[in-house]
């Protein structure tokens, strides 16, 4: 556990990650993705820019991944996830080295839910969908 991943980052990497992408993307642009739930809209609207500028999978390998653990971050920070070094059975699964874990005990795989919004472009891969719709995710009251 905690090993690095010749695809990404390993779990115990991917918050700092996620926090410097954004730092990254927002630098240059004013994207408001302040780990919000509203603000995986964008990173639907920004999947679907990069499908309609022509960007194979390949070139946007980069892009995906820190969408991906953008994605992966809100489900920690709104839904009270944690992030995972996946198992080898669970990476067979997936494809993927690291994912998040609910508090019900229940794997989910945000970086994965980001390539699949990448290749079908469908609404029924909507990243905010995905959250809203999420199993196992803590139930926090907002007074």
């Amino acid at each position: 556990m905690g090993k690095r991943d010749e695809r990404g980052p390993c779990a115990r990497e991917m918050r700092s990650y996620a926090t410097a992408f954004v730092a990254r993307v927002t630098a240059r642009n004013r994207l408001p993705l302040d780990y919000s739930v509203t603000s995986l809209r964008v990173v639907d609207f920004l999947i679907d820019g990069l499908r309609k500028g022509g960007a194979d999978r390949e070139r946007a390998g980069e892009t995906l991944l820190g969408l991906g653990a953008y994605v992966g971050e809100v489900l920690v920070r709104r839904a009270g996830a944690v992030w995972v070094d996946l198992d080898v059975h669970q990476r067979a699964y997936f494809a993927q080295p690291v994912g998040v874990r609910m508090p019900d005990g229940r794997v989910w795989n945000p970086l994965g839910k980001v390539h699949n919004r990448f290749d079908t472009g469908g609404p029924e891969e909507s990243l905010r969908t995905f959250y809203l719709t999420l199993h196992g995710r803590a139930r926090r009251v907002v007074a």
